[in-house]
């Protein structure tokens, strides 16, 4: 079981979606989270002329026109000056985030086996893609040195979904019951998520990945959602497809989901047709019973 514990937040600016400095008692690191448009007032604080570690987060479009994490990990003799390079040498990142010792005990193997750690954690959690790769082997610490700098990274860890990162944590998926909560007649309970597809996402993620990517989820349908089906956008406008969900995963750090099918999509014998739905019907997701998708004649049927 996780223990409570207490932050101390200091907002330099004023601005709570400024630059935030983060402290625990009895720790003897501090976090920041620095937006890029606020690192020239920051750049200049004593302590960042000295070694850390750091990771530069942004998002990128994937092969399908969604955002996606991306995020470079380093570690360095002087955080003031490195930050200052990957301000003119890289264009990607939004925020930068990095950790330093308020009593000097970080020295180069440390934040080295900083860097390589924090590199494989974001490996294995697969919740973005890294700009620059783990290439390297684990590098050589002390027994004593491996556990008190664990110790440091397991503070760091804890800290970052204080501050909104998400990137290192392995993504879980969401528990569904063991019963279904409705019977097929029920027409009250979301058990079908409706998604508009662009044909290029449609073929690559819907049909040729089994899985739909970077959705936000209402919170009230998550656990009651059985099946996703594909509205594909004009010329075709209609719902094509469906198929049957395995389990709905976090994606990335925005609160956005990973649905990942138990099979294939299955065409549809008679498509749904947007008929006379009003404009902008299928912009977005929409949620219905089971027993209301089968019964639609068109999308109408789907949206009330």
């Amino acid at each position: 079981m996780s223990e409570p514990f207490t932050l101390r937040v200091f907002v330099p600016s004023g601005d709570p979606e400024g630059t935030r400095i983060i402290e625990k008692m009895n720790w003897t690191g501090r976090g920041y989270y620095v937006p890029r448009s606020d690192w020239p007032n920051i750049r200049k604080r004593d302590e960042l002329s000295g070694p850390g570690i750091y990771v530069l987060l942004g998002h990128e479009q994937d092969e399908i026109g969604n955002e996606v994490p991306v995020a470079y990990i380093g570690q360095t003799d002087s955080i003031a000056v490195r930050i200052d390079q990957h301000d003119k040498g890289k264009d990607f990142w939004e925020y930068a985030m990095f950790f330093v010792s308020t009593n000097g005990g970080l020295n180069r193997a440390h934040i080295t086996w900083l860097e390589w750690e924090l590199m494989a954690q974001a490996v294995r959690a697969k919740r973005g893609r890294l700009e620059n790769g783990l290439s390297h082997s684990e590098p050589t610490l002390s027994e004593s040195e491996k556990v008190d700098v664990r110790s440091f990274l397991n503070e760091m860890l804890r800290l970052m979904p204080v501050m909104g990162v998400h990137f290192f944590e392995p993504a879980k998926a969401i528990l569904r019951p063991i019963q279904l909560p409705s019977l097929p007649t029920d027409k009250g309970l979301a058990e079908v998520i409706v998604v508009p597809a662009q044909p290029e996402g449609f073929e690559r993620a819907y049909i040729g990945s089994n899985a739909w990517w970077a959705v936000r989820i209402a919170a009230k349908h998550r656990n009651n959602l059985r099946w996703i089906a594909a509205y594909q956008v004009s010329p075709i406008a209609a719902v094509t497809h469906i198929a049957e969900i395995d389990r709905i995963e976090p994606f990335g750090d925005e609160g956005k989901f990973k649905i990942l099918f138990k099979g294939p999509a299955a065409k549809l014998e008679r498509p749904i047709p947007y008929g006379n739905a009003p404009p902008g019907a299928m912009q977005g997701l929409r949620y219905c019973s089971k027993a209301t998708f089968d019964d639609a004649k068109t999308v109408t049927d789907l949206v009330r």
